[in-house]
């Protein structure tokens, strides 16, 4: 085995899928003791080409080696024996069962009969050596997305793994989690892992990593460069082959009537227990609210009260009409379109076509709709109009919609949603896990439809964003609405206080 400072050295790995050149030629070498980041756009085939070091995908021609050891892994398991762990963006736990059941899944040992106590205790040791504390003896379903986090980097870490793969592990953690999560690879590190983490977040590349590769379009515009004096604006442009806007532009507009109107509304999230309570708020025409808080404090059952997804009690009107306690489709029918938080449970039917989740709204219309039967000559040329419109990256619109990166899969509900000309619009979370590319098209969408007279109730855990693109701002919380502030001359600090259990009057 050759001396070497690489832990990983891949080059000229090309990947091929039917009508797609996902990788083409790329080198990637990562040193022994260092986090090196993976950057680029959604689709741009940065997880295509981590899931062939991590033994998920075979590539057309190249060249892999591990410690100065050429290698060529048929299966998972090929990789993981030469110490490769990958920690998914959609995590592989089984809901029902613990932490240590969930860990020792798929192992050898044990065999026939398992001590879950004593395993519990070599979990717990694992836990204390790089501070990720969860129960093992929880049931996953019991977890918080940053703890089940936990548990599958502790999964690979009890397999031994030296080199981690940390595939968008920032995409569905709130903003404290990802401060935990930058510590444990800071941790590991120190203690001799080597790290290669998969992001198109900036801020946290800048942060965290030493060098980075970044890839367009499945090619390598910049190898191993070290992150130090690099800029934000140089790394953008590196992602998407084009300066990037990190601030748009908002034009000074008057706010019109009441669009929706929500007086005294509560209710209950799913395990029972009170998410709202006595909320009251209005939405104008041209207008965008913004809704702030740390994550779990109402904004997902707030949004779903409005579109008849949860029930509640108190009023909603919109345009004068009551809506609470009604069917979907009473929403959909008072002109309003939904982004939900949930892309690809929600929002989307993953193993349908683009086409098919482009008209999930308007398929009993004609042209598309036709009697009982849907013309889908005339769904896909609508279909493809929309792919077009809103550059939706994908071979065609008989593409399924789970094939899609997160930013084209948001694109395909913004398409969606958008063409059925709102009056008004419910968008949860609509840039979370996306590129600053894709972030930025869709910021613009937005902005598009408040010109446009579309009221926006604006859900985001991204106070910048709030700031940016908001007229006034809604901060919630456990359920209660704290204050509301015009975002022009908004402080943070008054809006923090606020988000921690402030009320306005009060401060």
């Amino acid at each position: 085995m050759a001396d070497t400072p690489y832990a990983v050295e891949m080059k000229d790995i090309v990947i091929r899928f039917p009508g797609v050149l996902a990788n083409d030629h790329v080198n990637l070498t990562l040193q022994k003791g260092e986090i090196h980041a993976l950057l680029g756009e959604n689709g741009a085939g940065k997880s295509t080409l981590m899931n062939v070091l991590a033994g998920l995908y075979k590539p057309s021609s190249g060249m892999i080696s591990i410690h100065g050891e050429t290698v060529n892994f048929n299966s998972p398991k090929d990789a993981i024996a030469k110490g490769i762990g990958m920690v998914h963006q959609h995590f592989m736990l089984v809901p029902t069962q613990s932490v240590t059941e969930n860990i020792l899944l798929g192992l050898d040992d044990p065999k026939f009969i398992m001590n879950l106590a004593e395993y519990d205790k070599k979990i717990l040791a694992l836990q204390d050596q790089y501070g990720l504390k969860v129960d093992p003896t929880a049931k996953i379903w019991q977890l918080s997305v940053g703890e089940q986090q936990r548990v599958e980097i502790l999964k690979t870490l009890y397999r031994g793994a030296n080199i981690l793969i940390f595939d968008e592990p920032t995409a569905v953690l709130a903003p404290q989690e990802i401060d935990d999560l930058i510590q444990t690879m800071r941790s590991m590190v120190a203690m001799g892992k080597s790290i290669i983490f998969i992001s198109h977040k900036l801020q946290e590349v800048t942060a965290v990593a030493d060098r980075l590769t970044v890839l367009r379009k499945g090619v390598a515009t910049a190898e191993g460069i070290r992150v130090a004096g690099v800029t934000r604006e140089k790394l953008a442009e590196l992602m998407v082959g084009r300066e990037v806007v990190f601030r748009v532009e908002k034009k000074p507009q008057k706010a019109g009537d009441v669009i929706l109107s929500v007086e005294g509304v509560s209710a209950e999230n799913n395990k029972g227990i009170k998410a709202l309570n006595n909320i009251s708020l209005e939405l104008r025409k041209g207008e965008i609210l913004g809704v702030a808080g740390v994550a779990g404090n109402g904004q997902s059952e707030l949004a779903e009260v409005i579109t008849g997804l949860r029930p509640c009690t108190g009023s909603i009107k919109i345009n004068g009409e009551e809506v609470a306690n009604q069917r979907p489709s009473k929403a959909i029918k008072s002109g309003v379109s939904h982004i939900p938080e949930d892309r690809t449970k929600v929002g989307t039917a993953p193993n349908l076509t683009i086409t098919e989740n482009t008209i999930m709204k308007n398929y009993g219309d004609a042209p598309i709709g036709n009697g009982w039967s849907i013309n889908f000559t005339e769904a896909r040329e609508y279909a493809r109009g929309l792919k077009k419109a809103y550059d939706i990256l994908a071979p065609s619109v008989r593409t399924m919609a789970r094939k899609l990166s997160g930013g084209n899969l948001q694109k395909v509900i913004l398409a969606r949603e958008i063409s059925s000309s709102p009056k008004m619009m419910v968008a949860v979370q609509p840039t979370r896990g996306l590129d600053v590319g894709a972030i930025e098209a869709i910021q613009t969408l937005l902005l598009d439809q408040r010109e446009r007279g579309t009221a926006i109730l604006l859900v985001s855990e991204e106070l910048e964003e709030l700031l940016s693109l908001s007229d006034r701002i809604a901060v919630i919380y456990e359920g209660e609405i704290m204050g509301i502030v015009d975002a022009e001359n908004a402080d943070i600090n008054e809006i923090g206080l606020m988000m921690t259990g402030t009320k306005r009057s009060e401060q």
